[in-house]
């Protein structure tokens, strides 16, 4: 495993932010962080960064403590933060130039560099165009390769696609496949996006500080199984109780809604709307998703 996280906790004063949050990441996988905002993302993304260290517990990046030996955690990491770093006066080339002199390189190995990241991200034929008239996606681009100038094996990155559009989003995440494809690179990102969760090889969920599941997205949405079936009606903790005791399911409200998990839901549908007559004002029908997944665990909605 090129990452460990054993019983991290975080405070801020009285709040838990963290409450003894453990996991592994292996090496060459996109590994996801996925949660609501508040549910401890970015206090977890900041401890891996060391830009912090937490109230209890530990993590290791590539066999280093992040608090106790953070200068060689930092030599291992690139960051690509939720806000963007770029010096939008100066060109692509100019911006990773600044940033190769913090790590130390020059004159042809920094030039070596450069040329390689710029390469990795497509960004060649952009070099000397002005970051501030580059798109969105395109500024992105240039943010990972500002974090891979120093060769990191293992790539942060913080809701990486906030801002994007649907075109610039799809193609920044075969940027991500193909990094850890063709270059080995471990990527861990933080998201509350839902398609991009299904994307991840493993993820975690977290929900008020806490994991609440953990696997591939395969594996997570295979537990619920069957189909989701969203009902809208009037009252929903008395019908929760009259479709408990008619059907013998176990009905969830998330939202003002009640969630029914049950195999052949099409039957199901036509059933309860014969049961109750006037008292469901809609209902829909889905195969199992991570914000399923998400609200089984928590009775709430990630977004």
């Amino acid at each position: 495993m090129i990452i460990t996280v054993d019983r991290v906790t975080h405070r801020y004063g009285e709040r838990v932010a963290l409450s003894g949050v453990s996991f592994s990441v292996r090496r060459q996988e996109i590994f996801g962080l996925l949660g609501p905002n508040g549910g401890g993302k970015s206090t977890l993304f900041r401890i891996l960064s060391t830009m912090m260290a937490p109230s209890q517990g530990s993590a290791r990046i590539a066999g280093h403590d992040v608090v106790e030996d953070s200068a060689r955690v930092r030599r291992r990491i690139g960051v690509v933060f939720q806000s963007q770093s770029l010096d939008k006066n100066l060109t692509v080339v100019e911006n990773l130039r600044s940033q190769g002199h913090l790590y130390g390189l020059s004159g042809n190995r920094l030039r070596e560099r450069m040329d390689l990241a710029m390469s990795r991200l497509g960004l060649l034929e952009r070099r000397e165009d002005l970051v501030g008239k580059l798109s969105g996606g395109l500024r992105r681009r240039v943010e990972i390769a500002k974090a891979l100038l120093h060769d990191p094996s293992v790539l942060l990155m913080d809701e990486a696609s906030t801002g994007l559009d649907p075109v610039a989003r799809r193609e920044l995440w075969q940027y991500i496949r193909d990094l850890r494809d063709r270059e080995g690179v471990t990527i861990v990102l933080t998201s509350h996006i839902l398609d991009e969760a299904d994307r991840c090889d493993r993820l975690v969920l977290l929900h008020e500080g806490r994991i609440v599941a953990e696997g591939t997205p395969g594996e997570l949405k295979s537990d619920i199984g069957g189909d989701v079936v969203v009902l809208e009606v009037n009252d929903p903790e008395t019908m929760e109780r009259k479709i408990a005791l008619r059907f013998g399911v176990d009905p969830r409200r998330v939202e003002g809604r009640l969630h029914v998990e049950i195999a052949n839901g099409h039957r199901f549908i036509a059933e309860v709307v014969e049961a109750f007559p006037g008292q469901i004002e809609s209902v829909g029908l889905h195969k199992p998703t991570l914000e399923d997944v998400f609200a089984h665990q928590t009775g709430a909605l990630i977004c």
